[in-house]
């Protein structure tokens, strides 16, 4: 599959969040969303991305972004990440990675000189009428918000 790029429309999808609620992307039209995808709770880098996000929710708010995170965790995986790190917005179970394998962040990574599959650390941020807008690649988990709103400006 090809990579998603700025100007594709988003992959729909419907995935259960850590309350056990379903949540599509069609129900979001009209509004900014936010959508990263990461490789596991709890993790020192995912938990440094998470709360960068946390941190700066008011901010994302402010800018209309709806925020959604999407991990091969279980709901209630999410659930303990959310409680244990106060996070306010929704986190994503994609436990048969239908939706990462859709989005094409499932691939070859590269750590200490290793060679691994894993989720790449991926945003989208996707625009009110359902289309990519941007995607950030190279996230830098302490200041992805920073990241997120250069790319809206931009």
């Amino acid at each position: 599959m090809a990579e998603l790029q700025a100007g594709d429309k988003a992959p729909d999808f419907k995935l259960k969040d850590q309350n056990g609620d379903i949540v599509s992307l069609k129900e979001l039209k009209g509004q900014k969303v936010v959508l990263y995808f990461y490789p596991e709770d709890d993790t020192p880098t995912c938990t440094q991305e998470a709360c960068n996000l946390r941190d700066n929710h008011a901010i994302l708010k402010k800018h209309g972004f709806t925020v959604l995170g999407i991990s091969p965790d279980d709901s209630s995986k999410h659930k303990k990440f959310e409680t244990k790190y106060k996070l306010p917005f929704t986190l994503l179970a994609d436990t048969d990675m239908k939706v990462i394998n859709q989005y094409g962040v499932w691939g070859e990574k590269n750590m200490y000189g290793r060679t691994y599959m894993g989720i790449k650390r991926t945003t989208f941020l996707i625009d009110e009428k359902g289309k990519i807008a941007h995607v950030i690649r190279k996230v830098l988990s302490k200041t992805h918000t920073d990241q997120i709103l250069k790319a809206m400006a931009s």
